[in-house]
This record gives structure tokens, C-alpha cells and sequence, in this order.
């Protein structure tokens, strides 16, 4: 698998807008998440507009990936309220026995330990501790949200890491991802010579 910064490099060249967020945290940072998106939208809790049968994580997530969670990436947006937890462990166990490929918010999660044993990625802003449903409601699903700046579709792929985030237009996953395996070997031969160089001058 490529690197989430060659995918940057090589969304560069074929898009001008901001394709890459940095600075989230996972519980279990090695793992990768790699699909394409299903993405929910939360707001501010207003309760004369909240139906409880509906703003509630269970419904939107089944309208987020749809009949075939398999791969997807739940991408959860907490509209500026990066310290409000957006889900924890027992949420989340709808990713695991979904087969969702990860969970990119830029949110805050519960439950670190033991999301850290469930097999998808996860990705947020921070843990907490404090449940969040007295000032945050998950509000809607499939529609285009936004991550730190980034506009993220449905359908778009994400690719996070260690490293960060990228978010690929379906149309383009392919010739990107070619791209930036070329943009790794370039880079690799570089690094090659520069060590032969200073082997010969050594």
C-alpha cells in the first residue's frame, strides 16, 4: 500500500482544492483505513427537532453504508465540536460486525481500549470520556459533509494513516493511486542515489 503522502501528491496534480487532514488520532495507530466513504452529519442538539427515531446513530449508520457496509469508511461529521464524543465502543460495534474498512471524525471518541481490539481503523480528534447526546445529535447520512476544511462525498475514497488522511474522488481512485506509486519509486531512486553518492564519497 502506498503512503498517505504520495496520495496527497498525486491528488496535487490533477486537483487544486485541499484533499488531506492532519492531526487526528487513532487508539491503534497502525492500522490503516482504506474504502470509500459513508458519511454522517451531526449537529448542535436542538430537542423540538430531533426525532428519536430517526437522529439517532443506529438509523443513520444503516442509511450511511447502506446494504453493504463490507470495506466502507463511516466518515462522521461533529461540525465543529471536535471535543464532543461522536460514538464509543458499543456504536462502534456496528462498524465491526458490518466489516467497515474504518471511522474518520473529526470528533472524539469513547472507549479507546477497546476500539483498539476491534479490527477496522478508527480516526478522531481526541478521546473522551463524557457521553455527548445532551449537546450533540447525529443528524443525517449520505449527504456531503466536511472535515477540518476537507469536503468529503459519498462515495469518495479515504485513505488514513499514521501519517493523515486523504480524501480521493471516486472517478480519479485509480489514476491517483497509479500516480502515487510512481511518486514512491521516483522518491526510492532518489533516496538510492543519494546514498550511493555519499558511499562514493566516503
Amino acid at each position: 500500500m502506498v503512503t498517505c503522502a504520495s496520495l496527497v501528491d498525486a491528488m496535487a496534480g490533477r486537483h487544486a482544492h485541499r484533499c488531506h487532514v492532519d492531526g487526528l488520532v487513532s487508539p491503534a495507530p497502525g492500522k490503516i483505513a482504506f474504502g470509500p466513504a459513508a458519511t454522517m452529519r451531526c449537529l448542535p442538539k436542538r430537542a423540538d427537532v430531533r426525532d428519536p427515531e430517526r437522529h439517532d446513530f443506529a438509523p443513520l449508520f444503516r442509511e450511511a453504508v447502506g446494504d453493504d457496509p463490507a470495506g466502507k469508511v463511516l466518515v462522521i461529521a461533529a461540525e465543529g465540536y471536535p471535543g464532543e464524543s461522536v460514538a464509543g465502543g458499543k456504536k462502534l460495534t456496528r462498524l465491526e460486525t458490518g466489516g467497515c474498512s474504518g471511522l474518520v471524525t473529526d470528533g472524539s471518541l469513547r472507549d479507546f481500549a477497546g476500539l483498539a481490539e476491534m479490527p477496522f481503523s478508527a480516526w478522531c480528534s481526541g478521546e473522551t470520556v463524557r457521553w455527548a447526546g445532551d449537546n450533540l445529535m447525529a443528524y443525517e447520512a449520505g449527504v456531503p459533509v466536511q472535515l477540518r476544511g476537507v469536503t468529503v462525498l459519498p462515495g469518495d475514497w479515504i485513505y488514513a494513516d499514521a501519517s493523515g488522511v486523504a480524501v480521493i474522488p471516486a472517478g480519479d481512485v485509480g489514476a491517483v493511486l497509479e500516480e502515487a506509486v510512481r511518486i514512491e519509486e521516483r522518491d526510492a531512486q532518489v533516496i538510492a542515489r543519494i546514498r550511493d553518492d555519499a558511499a562514493a564519497g566516503a
